[in-house]
């Protein structure tokens, strides 16, 4: 008897640290099986009817329903917009007949969750931070297919896989793509090249620090890739410092550099750490130190630096990075240890796990 192809549906919203995952894990489970049905949630808050569309899935939106981290007036209105959330999510797990759930978090992730044990339906949980995020709290009670990217993350029933990353990451050689990379950006092939990155919105902090250090960056023979993000502006009027507000493949930035000074949000560290670029990571101050446990096993492996973010200054740069950029041996040293840290291959592992239970899940026809 013939089985009908794989009906997923995704729920992971809200912040590109939750949507590029499940679109990554996505992509792979399309490519294992073509067939498959993938169908994700959304809301209107945030990125998903920007992100999602674009990498080519349908997207069903519902009324989002964030589970505060604390006991706030906010809580109080939880259960009526909660309420709402898992009755719109319902309906879409049973329009398209759905045969597992595959969740990533954000405001979408817990009405997906409830939604799908009303309908006895599998679930399937990635947490992406060491630090778990309250909706995927709530749903590792509720199943054993739980899957994290770092040991260090304390859910019940976790399996350490990594995060889904895009193939134009995972298989990148940055060293055949150097030259080409560092033309793209009008940078010269030879010499150390600093990325600076706040992430896709940007830094204060990290923009203010590299851009006070660009004379000593230049007097030591380090070119600087500095992407500000949309809403700041940085002045440099010299070539070896290149300016951009964003850079969509980035790929290409981390191709041409030979270490970045960044944050340090769960994709981002393991990005770097699939790519093998050393980075100095600058938590944001106010996550609860959520960023500073992401940077935690690629810092304890050599293959990174970690900085407070009042820490980062010119003077920093000078002092701490700069004998570090124009030390080949040192650099090469801390990227191997970087890429020893990396999961290449979670967006696969994921994919094969989750076909094999919507196949024992899913009716014939």
């Amino acid at each position: 008897m013939e089985t009908r192809a794989p009906r997923v549906v995704v729920a992971g919203g809200h912040s590109a640290g939750h949507i590029e995952p499940a679109m990554n894990f996505a992509d792979a489970l399309r490519k294992l099986a073509p067939a498959a049905e993938v169908t994700a949630l959304g809301t209107v808050r945030g990125l998903d009817t920007t992100l999602i569309p674009a990498r080519g899935y349908p997207l069903e939106l519902i009324p989002p329903a964030p589970l505060p981290r604390k006991a706030t007036r906010a809580l109080l209105k939880t259960p009526s917009r909660l309420r709402d959330s898992i009755r719109a999510a319902g309906a879409v797990l049973d329009q398209v007949q759905a045969d597992v759930v595959v969740g990533f978090g954000g405001y979408v992730a817990a009405p997906a969750y409830l939604a799908a044990r009303q309908r006895r339906l599998p679930i399937v949980i990635h947490e992406a931070n060491v630090r778990p995020g309250a909706a995927n709290r709530l749903a590792a009670r509720m199943t054993t297919h739980v899957y994290t990217a770092s040991p260090d993350v304390r859910l019940k029933h976790s399996t350490a896989i990594g995060i889904p990353l895009r193939p134009a990451i995972t298989g990148l050689d940055r060293l055949a793509t150097r030259e080409a990379a560092r033309r793209k950006f009008g940078l010269h092939p030879d010499g150390p090249v600093l990325l600076v990155t706040g992430g896709s919105q940007g830094a204060t902090a990290i923009n203010a620090a590299a851009s006070g250090a660009a004379a000593q960056l230049k007097a030591a023979g380090v070119q600087v890739l500095h992407i500000t993000g949309p809403q700041h502006t940085v002045e440099a009027n010299d070539p070896s410092y290149a300016v951009l507000p964003y850079v969509d493949e980035m790929q290409y930035a981390y191709a041409a550099a030979d270490f970045a000074i960044c944050r340090s949000g769960a994709m981002t560290c393991a990005e770097l750490a699939a790519v093998g670029l050393p980075a100095a990571f600058v938590p944001l101050p106010d996550r609860g130190g959520e960023q500073r446990l992401n940077a935690g096993p690629v810092v304890a492996a050599g293959g990174a630096l970690l900085v407070n973010d009042a820490d980062l200054t010119p003077a920093w740069i000078e002092a701490t990075l700069i004998p570090i950029l124009t030390d080949p041996a040192r650099i090469a040293a801390m990227s191997a240890r970087a890429s020893a840290t990396g999961a290449p291959n979670a967006d696969t592992v994921l994919a094969r796990h989750v076909l094999a239970i919507a196949e024992r899940h899913r009716p014939a026809r």
